[in-house]
């Protein structure tokens, strides 16, 4: 096991795209640290950096206590996990887990040690004579897995190993790579563009943007104090509300929209914020229901309504506003019908119009 260090590391292109901006953040001894962002961010050539498959344009990269910005790949004591899975397709199971440690010429008994161990913790045990092509998507997975498993790095990289699998065995392989991290310990960078996985799975979580490291924190840190309106809207399902309007003062502080409607503000808002342009942010499970007049709330009409079993998303418009509420299954509104919510004062979060910047509550 080792940790990762990640110094002012940059990836510029021929053509002057930057790919990655200045990448500082450190993966420690054992973590599993997930780099979330859309398409295109830089997660990906960040990762194919710290595997040494993408040339480092500046900064330095450490594993352990060593930099390795002109080591080669095979060198790093890393093992990667392709979106693909790579198998090769005319090898057994067996075969394809082997193949890695022959190549490094170990020992016959060793490697019938290694493979055996990972089929065991991978429940391959039953599979080790079939091809690749003979197998599920979830399967074949699991024996890319096993194939940087039975290597015993000292990190390894994922690089969207989810991605091809249906949503019933991409929830069944989280938990396995969660299981799989907790039993082993060792260092894991876990690449994926859905929020759902990088909540879920990472310790730690790098929210990327345009090259750029957005916020790193633990999930539930960065689901409650984004420190942008990225962060904030990127991660969540559905993403969190947001209305831009003005603040005003007099009595209880209140969000002035352009077509006159009003919302209220947390306790220390109206001070912090009063005159100013700013996005208002809420998540849709912090919208509650009110009755007609209660204080605090306001009335929207019901556009469409999701059932999804133990609750209902709520399709809304503010007059031209969308927004979403997350509500109980029971008492569930009809389309086209009004609905009063009222938002948690304690749950509203405000940023800079202008640059997207987290405001302070007081």
């Amino acid at each position: 096991m080792a940790r990762v260090q990640l110094d002012n590391l940059r990836k510029v292109y021929p053509n002057g795209h930057v790919g990655v901006a200045g990448a500082s953040f450190e993966v420690g001894d054992g973590e599993l640290l997930v780099l979330v962002g859309p398409s295109g961010c830089g997660k990906s050539t960040l990762l194919r950096m710290i595997a040494g498959l993408e040339a480092i344009s500046s900064g330095a990269l450490r594993i352990g206590d060593r930099v390795v910005n002109e080591v080669a790949p095979k060198d790093r004591d890393i093992a990667m996990v392709f979106q693909s899975y790579a198998l090769y397709p005319h090898m057994s199971v067996a075969g394809n887990l082997a193949f890695a440690l022959k190549l490094r010429g170990l020992s016959k008994p060793d490697v019938a040690e290694r493979v055996a161990s990972a089929a065991a913790m991978l429940g391959l045990e039953d599979l080790l004579d079939r091809k690749p092509g003979q197998l599920s998507g979830g399967q074949r997975q699991r024996v890319a897995l096993g194939r940087a498993l039975v290597r015993q790095p000292q990190v390894f990289l994922l690089d969207e190993p989810l991605s091809n699998l249906d949503a019933k065995l991409r929830a069944g392989m989280r938990v396995e790579i969660a299981r799989l991290h907790q039993r082993l310990g060792t260092t894991m960078v876990y690449v994926t563009h859905d929020q759902i996985e990088a909540m879920t799975l990472g310790q730690r979580i790098v929210v990327m943007k345009d090259g750029e490291v957005q916020q790193i924190d633990t999930p539930m840190a960065l689901y409650a104090r984004p420190a942008n309106l990225f962060v904030a809207t990127f991660l969540g399902s559905p993403a969190m509300n947001v209305l831009r309007g003005r603040v005003q003062s007099g009595g209880d502080g209140h969000l002035l929209l352009a077509d006159g409607s009003r919302l209220p503000l947390p306790a220390g808002g109206p001070s912090a914020w009063h005159g100013r342009e700013l996005d208002l942010g809420v998540r849709p499970e912090h919208l509650q229901r009110a009755v007609p007049g209660e204080a605090g709330a306001f009335a929207a009409r019901v556009d469409v309504v999701e059932p999804v079993g133990s609750e209902v998303y709520v399709n809304l418009r503010l007059g031209a506003l969308p927004l979403v509420a997350r509500l109980p299954p029971e008492d569930v509104p009809a389309a086209g019908s009004e609905l009063w919510l009222r938002p948690s004062p304690a749950h509203l979060h405000a940023f800079d119009s202008a640059d997207g910047s987290a405001l302070a509550r007081d």
